[in-house]
């Protein structure tokens, strides 16, 4: 039996980190572009190359780390850089025997630059065909970013966990599921242990523009997810499990780039959650193995073990979840 199976796709990920470039902001600073000489030469300080990376192997790798028994479910074209993902995950100690083989297909391919802290993220994703395989029971499935054509999988994810009442879904959406709307992901929303999302993608969701933050939380937990947490960069992050929300800030520290923060707060999230630690507490583990991970390039140098986890949020024991606003 497994702790957590994550399912989702996966890519070689390339770091090239550029200082040649400028960024041009609105006034709000909320959106920006970064501007690169035109038909030019620019040069890349350092390239950095992540195999088994994308937030299906973030999730599955960082589960090992902290302890939990992982496996992935995921897609590889039969090429050398599919191999590649093999061993390394099979170096972390993650199951591959549900990895499906693209026969038609290369393997994902995604090229990261960084600039000023700031990650612009450049992504070739391979046309799939998804089916579910036949998943080995588990206490927690991670369900996350896939390309289209997903539907078929989804059903019978949702198949697999009705057949499987015990076992606890956490659900973090990548772009192509949040493009088909609420009303598609309602189902995988109601049966969501822990549902977790940005600030933006929760607004993007619920369409109809910027709503307070205990009203964003409620309206997932009034779809059925159990507990609701939303992230927001420098801000922190929020939950609810219904009947208390908290707000964590983060953990001050240097950041290098950002790639993986997301999966790494929401995997130590499940391990907090599957050791029985309270929500506030899953909230403090996955800020900590946050600031681990932006203080190092790609989204899995930083990963901590449970020692480290333990560590990080001891020396940060002062900085805890605060009862939102007119909430107890």
């Amino acid at each position: 039996m497994f702790d957590f199976i994550s399912i989702g796709d996966s890519a070689l990920d390339v770091f090239l980190h550029i200082h040649e470039a400028s960024v041009s902001c609105q006034l709000n600073k909320s959106q920006c572009v970064l501007c690169l000489e035109y038909a030019n030469k620019i040069p890349v300080e350092s390239v950095t190359k992540i195999p088994g990376a994308g937030n299906a192997s973030n999730a599955a790798v960082g589960a090992r780390r902290l302890g939990l028994k992982s496996s992935l479910v995921s897609h590889i074209g039969k090429d050398d850089v599919g191999q590649e993902m093999l061993v390394y995950w099979k170096k972390e100690n993650v199951g591959t025997r549900l990895v499906q083989i693209d026969q038609n297909h290369e393997t994902n391919y995604t090229t990261v630059l960084i600039f000023q802290g700031e990650r612009t993220i450049l992504m070739h994703s391979q046309p799939r065909t998804y089916r579910l395989p036949l998943l080995e029971p588990s206490r927690w499935v991670y369900y996350t970013a896939l390309g289209n054509k997903h539907k078929h999988l989804e059903k019978d994810l949702l198949q697999y966990l009705k057949q499987s009442p015990k076992t606890r879904l956490a659900f973090n959406p990548g772009g192509t599921q949040l493009k088909r709307g609420l009303k598609a992901l309602k189902p995988v929303i109601a049966r969501s242990e822990l549902f977790i999302v940005n600030k933006e993608e929760a607004e993007r969701l619920l369409e109809d523009g910027v709503r307070p933050m205990p009203n964003l939380l409620l309206s997932f937990i009034h779809l059925g997810a159990k507990q609701v947490v939303i992230t927001d960069g420098s801000n922190g992050s929020y939950a609810t499990n219904g009947d208390t929300m908290w707000h964590c800030p983060i953990f001050p520290g240097k950041i290098v780039e950002r790639t993986g923060a997301g999966d790494s707060f929401a995997t130590a999230c499940v391990y907090a959650l599957d050791h029985g630690w309270s929500l506030p507490e899953a909230m403090r583990a996955g800020t900590a193995n946050a600031w681990s991970v932006v203080q190092k390039i790609g989204p899995q140098a930083g990963l901590l073990t449970a020692s480290e986890l333990k560590k990080v949020m001891k020396k940060f024991a002062k900085i805890c979840p605060s009862l939102l606003p007119n909430h107890s």
